[in-house]
């Protein structure tokens, strides 16, 4: 399973690790991922989604997923994001 946000494309970086003699150690910095479940109102649904805290706090910052997908490019989504995506692109032309 890969170490990346769903919603925000979020994933790990690259640095080093220095010691006090300023050895210098390669390390991964991974995102903070947790699985949630999410509300979309429109769909009237819930979607299980592996967010970073960071991609969680901007979708409550946004007013929720449905406003959070709508928003965001779609280079970014995973291809679940992207469905559900598509299904509230559908729902809100119909």
């Amino acid at each position: 399973m890969s170490r990346i946000c769903e919603l925000t494309g979020k994933g790990r970086q690259v640095g080093h690790n220095v010691s006090h003699a300023n050895n210098k150690t390669k390390r991964l910095f991974l995102p903070n991922l947790q699985n949630v479940t999410l509300m979309s109102e429109k769909l009237d649904r819930s979607f299980k989604f592996r967010v970073s805290t960071h991609g969680l706090r901007s979708v409550e910052h946004n007013g929720g997923l449905d406003n959070w997908l709508l928003k965001q490019s779609d280079t970014k989504l995973s291809s679940r994001a992207l469905k559900v995506k598509r299904e509230l692109v559908k729902a809100t032309a119909a």
